[in-house]
């Protein structure tokens, strides 16, 4: 499933060409991907005038005119094409090429942009992505989003934030960073690199980096800069590229050739001066790479 930065990229890789665009008409090519599609869904785009491409979490977020705002979600395979007279493109950015097959081709958004027409497609193989609708003042309450924590790319993420969330929790550090009430959007790749470049173990409980007076300790302090620096650096290499996404102008990212921990299983660890190796364990049924030398 795309993280975060995927989902990032896929945004600033469609802003361009659907923010200002009048739809002229929504196609849908079946009732449903993961979930049937809102009733009059087609109907409800239609002649309506995209204003901006927004993110919450892994969730993108389309506000139209009126008031409306389209949530979209790229589960495990889906992906956007932009389509025009000349060319296509795919917005994103994943490490195996995203789907192009026709079959696959289950939303189309036929739109009237400055540069002429395109059509922007969404393709998804697995169908586990999918598509509501819903009004601009009721997104923050929406079943979606009413749980989620900060961003790991805003202000609000912060050591005493955290150190709010994580008081007293016996919960192993990997599993706590992953809980979307805690932070929205972290995934697997990025908390493993996280928890690297702050040197702590996965396996570390989320308690013991708050003081007994709910205080963040150093480590968590160091913790907190970790995530939002490979977020963002991620999010400036086009994300990680794991698996099958790809970017704007169909290329793909480069961040997973600096991966420093992820699915690096038995390499030397690249901490300086550390003489480690990484290993791997399951936590949660997911796999955590890290270094038990360097990682306490």
């Amino acid at each position: 499933m795309p993280e975060l930065p995927e989902v990032e990229t896929v945004r600033r890789g469609l802003a361009p060409v659907m923010e200002g665009s009048l739809i002229r008409r929504a196609e849908l090519r079946r009732p449903d991907l993961r979930f049937p599609f809102p009733s009059g869904f087609a109907g409800a785009l239609e002649g309506r005038r995209v204003l901006s491409l927004g993110r919450r979490a892994k969730y993108l977020l389309i506000d139209l005119d009126g008031g409306d705002v389209v949530i979209a979600h790229l589960g495990m395979s889906g992906s956007f094409r932009v389509e025009g007279a000349d060319a296509g493109e795919t917005p994103g950015d994943f490490h195996r090429p995203r789907g192009k097959d026709a079959r696959h081709d289950h939303v189309v958004f036929h739109l009237e942009t400055a540069d002429g027409e395109r059509r922007v497609v969404y393709n998804d193989p697995r169908r586990f992505g999918f598509m509501d609708i819903a009004r601009r003042e009721d997104i923050a309450g929406h079943a979606f989003f009413r749980d989620l924590g900060a961003e790991p790319t805003g202000n609000a993420l912060d050591a005493d934030y955290v150190a709010a969330k994580f008081r007293g929790r016996q919960t192993p550090l990997k599993a706590a960073l992953l809980d979307q009430k805690n932070i929205a959007g972290l995934g697997n790749i990025y908390v493993c690199e996280a928890l690297w470049r702050a040197h702590l173990s996965p396996e570390r409980l989320a308690g013991t980096l708050v003081t007994a007076a709910g205080r963040p300790k150093k480590e968590l302090v160091t913790l907190t800069g970790a995530i939002r620096e490979v977020i963002a650096d991620a999010i400036a290499a086009g994300g990680s590229t794991l698996r099958d996404h790809i970017r704007a102008d169909g290329s793909l990212g480069y961040f997973q050739h600096s991966f420093s921990v992820y699915d690096r299983e038995k390499e030397a660890c690249r901490t300086p001066g550390c003489t480690g190796t990484i290993g791997r364990i399951v936590q949660g049924g997911r796999s955590t790479f890290y270094c038990a030398a360097c990682q306490k």
